[in-house]
């Protein structure tokens, strides 16, 4: 019985989704290009001046002592 609930819910999420994307496609192409996409500001990243590195350590380096750790440019933890 429970297979036919989370059967039943998939459908009833995909039913919406669809009708979520005919809606959104009902828009005028100006609007959805507006609001299609996120324009967020990236500190250090976006800011002028051209970064080389001889090295990948090098610029995973940079980046770990550099880049705020939500852009995701952190190393990984260790295990």
């Amino acid at each position: 019985m429970e297979s036919t609930q989370t059967i039943a819910l998939e459908e009833a999420e995909a039913l919406a989704f669809r009708e979520q994307c005919r809606r959104q496609m009902a828009r005028p192409l100006e609007t959805r290009m507006k609001y299609g996409f996120c324009r967020i500001n990236r500190p250090v990243l976006d800011t002028p001046g051209v970064r080389s590195f001889a090295s990948t350590k090098e610029y995973r380096e940079w980046c770990a002592a550099n880049l705020p750790a939500y852009l995701g440019f952190q190393p990984a933890p260790a295990e």
